[in-house]
């Protein structure tokens, strides 16, 4: 056991391209954890270098997770495990969460140590609205399969956040425009590195745009969230209280649709009286 680490397992956030962007902190777990779980050595193993270290380091992905994991979570009992992505912090778009879950029920230590984000710093790119958002990760790649992921999310106010490669990200563009209607969106890439850019624009645009141009490197697409709804009209407002006032009391049929369609109480009571006269 390293003195300078507890035992447990340490979620470490890595740069997502520059790698001045690792923390202090982070640079700490990994160069002092017994062993490191990633997702592949050559990608870590630069970062490694990059802090002048070298520390052990053991394959943990989605095809061999079920075979690693136990001997992961022995380790944990007596030395410091560090757990890396590629980039970015991981259990995002990964099978890390399996781990921290195992980890937990074993009665072992865990610690996040944070740091860069792809989702998130695309939201800081976009310009959309931030307070209210959704992350969706990567689409399914089936027409119908991404079509109905995309009618599940249509109705949900807030802002989403999915993830996609630059052969796909026309289509996928497309088939937001289609689903969603023709939302404002960005499409950002290459995060924190020379390269960097954020295109903003509607959906049908950015589709256009990248029908036949894909572009290279890691893509993140954030998407605004629906428009606000058409205020009910008083055609409306009369139909919902006609109904309502078959089953309910006046005062309880106003306040029934009052909440239904965000319309005011008192006004509709008083018209249910009228309906009702």
């Amino acid at each position: 056991m390293n003195p300078d680490l507890s035992p447990g397992l340490y979620i470490v956030a890595t740069p997502i391209g520059n790698l001045g962007d690792l923390s202090p902190r982070a640079a700490h777990i990994l160069a002092h954890a017994a062993v490191i779980a990633v997702e592949d050595s050559r990608v870590t193993g630069k970062l490694l270098n990059h802090i002048g270290v070298k520390r052990p380091m053991t394959p943990y992905h989605d095809h061999n997770a079920e075979d690693v994991r136990p001997g992961l979570i022995a380790r944990m009992g007596t030395e410091a495990v560090a757990l890396v992505s590629d980039a970015g912090t991981p259990l995002i778009s990964d099978p890390g969460y399996k781990l921290v879950r195992d980890a937990r029920a074993a009665g072992h230590t865990v610690w996040t140590i944070p740091g860069p984000c792809a989702a998130v710093a695309a939201l800081t790119l976009a310009g959309l609205p931030t307070d209210r958002f959704l992350f969706l990760g990567f689409l399914p790649s089936k027409v119908q399969a991404r079509a109905a992921a995309i009618a599940e999310v249509a109705a949900i106010r807030a802002t989403l956040v999915l993830y996609e490669s630059g052969p796909r990200l026309g289509v996928m563009l497309a088939a937001l425009a289609e689903g969603l209607g023709d939302r404002e969106a960005a499409v950002t890439r290459e995060i924190s590195k020379h390269f960097e850019e954020a295109v903003t624009g509607t959906l049908s645009e950015l589709a256009a745009r990248y029908a036949e141009a894909p572009p290279k490197g890691e893509i993140v697409v954030v998407v605004a969230g629906p428009g606000a709804p058409e205020a009910a009209s008083a055609a409306d407002a009369d139909s919902a209280l006609t109904e309502a006032l078959t089953r309910l009391s006046t005062g309880q049929a106003a306040s029934e649709v009052a909440k239904a369609l965000g319309l005011d109480r008192k006004t509709l009571y008083a018209r249910a009286l009228e309906l009702k006269a």
